[in-house]
């Protein structure tokens, strides 16, 4: 893989986490309560750190990203089984979470499917590493969902 592909590659993973973060943010207007303003706002937060930390990789390389095993993360499959509405000023904290959960569950998906399509290759390894952290993101979501949504029913 060439620098110049790695670069795009690494181009379009940061344009995906600054839409999330004008997402995330978008979303914290919404909201009514200040606890949840103040999550989606961690979660921009969260995603523009990702981006930041991509934009390092920028000019690296491949090699940068293979030096780091690609994480095995754990799928609750939470949100596979919950339908996402669209975002209003009336979403409940559950509604929150469900929205977080499919929007990363769907990154996690692009990524997936990008790598599939170039097996056995450098660009794969770098698209299933961003894969990974994004089922991390996941995760994290579906675990505040069963502590404190599941539990609570």
């Amino acid at each position: 893989m060439t620098l110049e592909n790695f670069n795009e590659v690494i181009d379009f993973a940061v344009a995906r986490e600054e839409e999330a973060v004008r997402f995330y943010q978008d979303l914290a207007k919404l909201a009514k309560f200040t606890a949840q303003r103040e999550m989606l706002n961690e979660l921009a937060d969260m995603e523009l750190g990702h981006a930041r930390v991509l934009e390092t990789l920028r000019g690296l390389g491949p090699e940068s990203v293979q030096k780091a095993a690609v994480k095995d993360v754990p799928n609750l499959k939470i949100s596979e089984y919950l339908v996402e509405a669209p975002p209003t000023a009336q979403m409940t904290y559950q509604d929150i979470l469900v929205t977080a959960m499919k929007r990363e569950e769907k990154s996690y998906t692009l990524y997936s499917e990008m790598a599939g399509r170039f097996p056995d290759s450098e660009l794969s390894k770098v698209l299933l590493r961003i894969a990974a952290e994004e089922a991390g993101h996941k995760l994290r979501f579906e675990k505040l969902y069963d502590e404190e949504i599941l539990r609570e029913n």
